[in-house]
């Protein structure tokens, strides 16, 4: 299983360079190659205008500066040089509010696909990475991109062609000035390259991480305020975020650090630049190989010169930290789903529910040994199967089997005939409708929340689901009914809300196959019979596997199986069970007994 950002050591250097980042934004350029295209043009002949401007400043002073000229050479000259002004802004107006449209477009296209990517990723990574540092990595990178697409495209590809044409030009009437000035370009961009790569990248990153770790301990926190209240930790949870912010600080005072330390470098070149040309060119005047006109040229070369270079380092630090702001989701798109669907997958289709583990062998990783050995089960369509057993014995992982959330070393899974990793993950879970101990609810309405097992389906149907999950009482009670907001994971709502809730969605679903993962478990006892009777009703005509702790839940079970360390060690009905005397008779007698 591929392991990305373990938010545990989310501190290592990232795996891809500069190059695969820039690589990952040429491919949502390409998205739209005529608008790109077209927006290039207008860059590249803002860019030319700009180039152009110190012949047309020349052509002006030796106009102005040659008293025998005629009046009308000036005035040429200086409608020329207004015009490439004019001109230049009005490229650039209209290359930026094209940009406008085809940026945010791309932005979407990278946050809507990086979702996508990540809900791919297995229930495992989920497990293992904090959800609000993911949070922040995917809506970090479009940010990203808008700077780092801001820093190439238009600030950092005009710079270096206006770096090389005018010393090509300077170098075409002085060989020496062009080929210091040259020189001088060369050397300043491969510096540049070279700290940004060495220099800058690894501080950026580790502040850059320590940014998610923020995101990760803030959404942690709050999600867990009805804790923190409940044991009155509000100063130690802010002392404790505190730590990672100054941590953080830290970190981000070396990043500026580093890019003024490599400012004052490019600033360094400047002077050199503007002390060897000038240096030249006033040389060159003394000795009358030079006009004023040419003077003004080499000194209007220098100033366009000066303030690209003098922009280059916020051009670098948007550069660097876009580039780094990406790296993530660049990662995620990059990484296939730890459990993909193969190549042949077709929609599950089955209405039966027929259950087969045939010769199954699993383990989870780093796991001494497998948890499941040559493991065989049948269940029959329609059948009650109860899972009972310690912690620990195989009863969650046979249901996260089930659902295909991992994939079995060896052996395979039948429903209806279908080995489950031969379908469509999405078809396959769709075909099983899961009430877990603790619903997880969205922070949307509650008729959202009940039809998102069926989205189309109608407001009849919805409370037609409700009625039967005995949840349309509570939610007819409540001011705005169906329409009622439940809070982030529902904490608007009681418990045994929540599962009603849990099982109005399970009915609307009408799955052939009901997993109830200790559905009572944690209710009163009023509000215990109140869910148990609605999951009675729903079980009628499906395929049922119930785990269970409290043994008084389980008695109707067509079959009950007693799981201990991966191994079926019972089966059979409750009173036969009972009668004789082995594993489940303990657990019963514990059971009895803390009644």
């Amino acid at each position: 299983m591929t392991d990305l950002h373990d938010d545990e050591d989310d501190n290592r250097p990232r795996t891809l360079t500069n190059s695969q980042v820039i690589a990952f934004m040429a491919g949502h350029w390409m998205g739209e190659p005529r608008r790109f295209v077209l927006i290039a043009v207008l860059m590249l002949a803002s860019t030319a205008c700009d180039l152009s401007i110190p012949w047309a400043t020349r052509g002006l002073i030796d106009a102005v500066a040659t008293p025998t000229s005629p009046t009308d050479k000036a005035w040429i000259a200086w409608a020329s040089l207004s015009a490439l002004y004019l001109a230049f802004y009005s490229l650039r107006s209209g290359m930026f509010r094209l940009s406008n449209g085809y940026y945010s477009r791309i932005m979407a296209r990278m946050v809507t696909g990086a979702f996508g990517r990540v809900q791919a990723f297995s229930a495992d990574w989920h497990a293992s990475n904090f959800a609000g540092a993911t949070v922040r990595r995917v809506s970090r990178a479009m940010w990203g991109y808008d700077s780092a697409s801001d820093a190439l495209l238009w600030m950092l590809t005009p710079t270096l062609i206006v770096l090389s044409g005018l010393a090509i030009s300077i170098g075409l009437k002085w060989p020496a000035a062009g080929v210091f000035v040259a020189v001088l370009v060369v050397a300043f961009a491969i510096f540049n390259i070279v700290v940004s790569t060495h220099y800058i990248r690894p501080a950026n990153l580790a502040s850059t991480a320590l940014d998610s770790q923020i995101g990760a301990n803030l959404a942690d926190a709050i999600g867990g305020n009805p804790v923190v209240k409940g044991f009155g930790a509000e100063a130690r949870e802010e002392q404790r975020f505190s730590r990672h912010v100054d941590t953080w600080r830290a970190a981000q005072h070396k990043t500026w650090n580093a890019f003024n330390t490599v400012s004052w470098g490019q600033n360094l070149f400047l002077v050199v630049l503007q002390a060897g040309l000038t240096g030249q060119l006033v040389y060159a005047w003394s000795h009358g190989q030079a006009t004023p006109g040419d003077v003004a040229f080499g000194i209007t070369s220098f100033i366009v010169m000066a303030g690209y270079m003098r922009n280059f380092s916020e051009i670098t630090r948007m550069l660097q930290k876009g580039l780094d702001d990406m790296v993530d989701v660049a990662t995620y798109m990059r990484t296939e789903p730890q459990l993909a669907d193969k190549a042949d997958a077709k929609p599950f289709r089955g209405e039966l529910g027929e259950v087969i583990f045939d010769r199954v062998t699993f383990g989870y990783e780093n796991a001494a040994r497998p948890l499941y050995q040559d493991f065989t089960l049948v269940v029959a369509p329609g059948e009650r199967v109860a899972l009972v057993g310690p912690t620990g014995a195989g009863k969650s992982t046979f249901v996260k089997l089930l659902q295909r959330l991992y994939d079995v070393q060896s052996g395979r899974i039948l429903i209806d005939g279908q080995d489950i990793a031969h379908v469509a993950q999405g078809s396959l879970r769709r075909a099983i409708a899961v009430v877990p101990q603790d619903p997880a609810l969205f922070h949307r309405t509650i008729a959202e929340n009940i039809s998102y097992a069926r989205p189309e389906a109608t407001e009849e149907e919805v409370i037609l689901a409700a009625k039967r999950a005995r949840a349309h009482d509570f939610i007819a009670g409540l001011p705005k009914g169906y329409d009622t907001l439940v809070g982030e994971r529902g904490v608007k709502l009681s418990g045994g809300e929540r599962q009603r809730v849990a099982i109005a969605r399970a009915f609307l679903a009408d799955a052939p196959i009901l997993v109830l993962d200790e559905a009572t478990s944690s209710l009163d006892v009023e509000t215990e019979r109140q869910v148990q009777a609605a999951m009675e009703e729903l079980m009628v005509g499906r395929t049922t596997v119930v785990i269970a702790h409290r043994l008084s839940t389980i008695r109707g079970a067509d079959r009950i199986l007693v799981f201990e360390g991966g191994q079926l060690v019972e089966e059979g009905r409750h009173a036969d069970l009972v009668a004789r005397g082995g594993a489940y008779a303990r657990l019963h007698a514990v059971t009895e007994a803390g009644a």
